[in-house]
């Protein structure tokens, strides 16, 4: 059965375009179109996993993981590799999970269905104590789980588990300014409209303009295009998206972040 919408060729590649999604079409080569993945199950969990992990069952590091540890991060204040959804796509956490690699390389999730970083971020502020009450105690955790790691000759676990810790604080000094799209002017933040998705693509502008190697954003909870009883809902879920990735792309490239 053919599809109810006509497919054009767009830009030098000539690569087709549906035409739901004409400001994707109009930015087409500067995309990557990968076109040599396929998947013996087509069932959307596996199909996922196979995507992200480049296996159909949970275990394997994602993509994210991988890039992460081989690239490492350009801000130390910031976790390497954040997914942004407004709920969980399906298959949830095993899309970002590091595997058998250490966690610090996993994905960190953020529910963007908030424009307030604290409610972006839970206990990002705490309010008991200062942050230089909290670098004292966490430099004496270090030292007492340094002393228990060389007595147990080391253990990756606890190691990955005070990494985390480490990052966590540092994130409080940049977290909560780089997550409020707020402070975006307001011709920026109307192109990406005021949906999840619009929100979690101006957030991934700022948290790559600000050293996140890797930046996934989801389209909505769980798996929302899956529309077998009428796919024409398709052509208003594009309508949702075709601007915010246009506008995503277009800015990476006026800030100069096309450029590597």
């Amino acid at each position: 059965m053919r599809s109810p919408w006509e497919f054009k060729k767009y830009g030098q590649s000539g690569i087709e375009v549906s035409e739901i999604f004409p400001e994707i079409g109009n930015r087409i080569d500067d995309f990557c179109v990968i076109r040599s993945m396929y998947t013996d199950n087509g069932n959307h969990g596996p199909s996922m996993q196979l995507m992200n992990c480049g296996h159909q069952l949970p275990g394997r590091p994602s993509l994210g993981a991988w890039v992460t540890y081989g690239l490492g991060t350009d801000n130390r204040n910031l976790p390497g590799y954040v997914v942004l959804c407004p709920g969980f796509p399906v298959m949830g956490s095993s899309l970002w999970s590091s595997g058998y690699m250490p966690t610090e390389y996993q994905g960190v999730h953020i529910q963007n269905s908030s424009i307030d970083p604290e409610k972006l971020i839970p206990n990002l502020r705490n309010s008991d104590l200062s942050l230089d009450e909290q670098k004292r105690q966490l430099e004496l955790l270090k030292k007492l789980n340094q002393r228990y790691l060389q007595q147990a000759n080391g253990q990756p676990q606890l190691e990955s588990a005070v990494q985390s810790m480490e990052s966590a604080f540092r994130m409080q000094t940049e977290a909560g300014t780089l997550f409020d799209i707020r402070k975006e002017p307001e011709k920026i933040r109307e192109k990406y409209d005021k949906s999840d998705f619009g929100r979690g693509c101006l957030m991934a502008l700022r948290l790559v303009e600000s050293g996140v190697r890797m930046v996934q954003v989801y389209f909505g909870n769980f798996q929302p295009w899956d529309h077998h009883d009428d796919i024409r809902t398709h052509a208003r879920l594009a309508k949702q998206a075709d601007g915010p990735i246009a506008s995503l792309v277009d800015d990476l490239k006026s800030r100069g972040l096309f450029d590597d």
